[in-house]
């Protein structure tokens, strides 16, 4: 679908239910419809070097598997794929009429206060959130298919791709963004060239697993059963990873709302739950996560500072590609002290 057809779909189109003023979220690679009692999440026609949902007949596939692997997580939140059709002009969700030019992922709509990015915001996550939700991971972790071959130089090489950005920050930000950036690729590169026997080891103790991939507050519900959410369907290599690479981005999430309590808490709960964290070596190797997914955070900021529609939203992505560089700063000198 185009955007003028998403916009005539919230106007005046037909969906599963009586519809009271929809509202749109759109994202760099869907729209999500908001209706009064569902979600309606339609992929964009977009090709990138990291997805592909150029064809109608893939937009369908990912749209099923989507459901697929959120429903490892999620209870009673995913529900079905729903065709997207027009006839003579009119747009519609779940009819019988007209031609399929779209689906949709439906979803029962969430109470957006219950969001723990939100909660956070509002000092309302406890101990005993903090304890069921490493629980609910940990378990998932636990069950989740084993991976037997990756490429071990993946995140490394990933590391890397900061450098792309330096310049632009340096410029942007007029601080030592640059220097910043040189310096943790330098640590990055020395460390994980020192612990690639690490990694291969926990590759052949079984913890790299299929996981949820994408797992920071802002997909996660406390309802108050903790439900991760909008897992990655989109690339597996994406989602099938480290264990530990995986609590460490929601861990550096925690951190980056500065409750660090909570983060260390989390991470004590999940360790208790699954043991994948049992050396001085895996610990540092855990700090190194935190620091990628630091460094990941920087970079999808710059970028989207660079094609914000204007100087006030510009200037809100550089200061928070600027916080994940400074977060990323610290764990990387972290593993510089032996």
């Amino acid at each position: 679908m185009t955007k003028e057809q998403i916009d005539k779909l919230i106007s005046e189109g037909t969906f599963p239910e009586a519809a009271v003023k929809p509202t749109l979220v759109e994202t760099h690679i869907s729209w999500i419809i908001l209706a009064d009692h569902f979600a309606y999440k339609i992929k964009k026609p977009v090709h990138y070097s990291f997805l592909d949902f150029s064809s109608l007949e893939k937009r369908k596939y990912f749209c099923e598997r989507e459901i697929e692997l959120n429903k490892r997580l999620t209870e009673n939140i995913y529900i079905n794929v729903e065709p997207v059709r027009e006839s003579a002009g009119h747009y519609s969700i779940g009819q019988q009429e007209g031609v399929i030019i779209d689906y949709a992922v439906c979803m029962q709509k969430q109470d957006r206060t219950l969001q723990m990015d939100v909660l956070l915001s509002n000092n309302k996550v406890s101990r005993d959130d903090i304890y069921n939700l490493a629980q609910k991971i940990a378990v998932f972790h636990k069950n989740a298919s084993v991976l037997h071959e990756i490429d071990l130089m993946d995140i490394p090489n990933k590391f890397i791709d900061l450098e792309s950005e330096k310049y632009f920050l340096e410029k942007e930000l007029n601080n030592k963004s640059r220097t910043i950036i040189s310096h943790a690729i330098d640590i990055s590169n020395s460390f994980t060239d020192k612990n690639k026997r690490l990694v291969a080891n926990r590759l052949r103790e079984g913890f790299f697993r299929d996981c949820h991939g994408d797992l920071h507050t802002r997909n996660i519900f406390l309802l108050p059963k903790p439900q991760p959410f909008d897992c990655i369907e989109f690339n597996d290599e994406f989602r099938q990873i480290d264990v530990l690479n995986e609590v460490a981005f929601l861990c550096m999430d925690l951190d980056a709302f500065e409750r660090r309590d909570l983060s260390d808490l989390f991470i004590s709960f999940y360790n208790d739950f699954f043991p994948c964290m049992r050396t001085r070596e895996e610990r540092r190797l855990f700090i190194y996560y935190k620091s990628y997914r630091a460094n990941v955070r920087a970079k999808v900021n710059s970028l989207r500072a660079r094609s914000a529609a204007n100087e006030t939203v510009k200037a809100a992505f550089l200061k928070e590609s600027y916080k994940y560089l400074s977060l990323m700063y610290d764990y990387i000198n972290l593993l510089t002290i032996d």
